[in-house]
């Protein structure tokens, strides 16, 4: 097991312990750093999956004005 070491504002370290006291410290940061990884790998997937479908965007002919106009005049009574 590795050990690290932070440095974090004061105020921070006081709530932390208030709030986990009694607790298993390390089993509490690591929940925590699981989280955190966890949801980083979510926002990078999120970013992938953006990026693929904004360039099939491009990639998708382009419907002109008279041929939505059409569409929407289209079965109208």
């Amino acid at each position: 097991m590795a050990t690290m070491n932070f440095s974090i504002p004061d105020a921070i370290r006081d709530a932390f312990n208030r709030t986990f006291s009694g607790q298993n410290e390390s089993a509490v940061i690591a929940r925590l750093m699981q989280q955190a990884i966890a949801e980083a790998e979510l926002q990078r997937r999120c970013q992938v999956a953006f990026e693929q479908r904004t360039a099939a965007r491009r990639e998708r002919p382009a419907l002109t004005d008279a041929a939505a106009r059409a569409a929407r005049v289209s079965g109208r009574p």
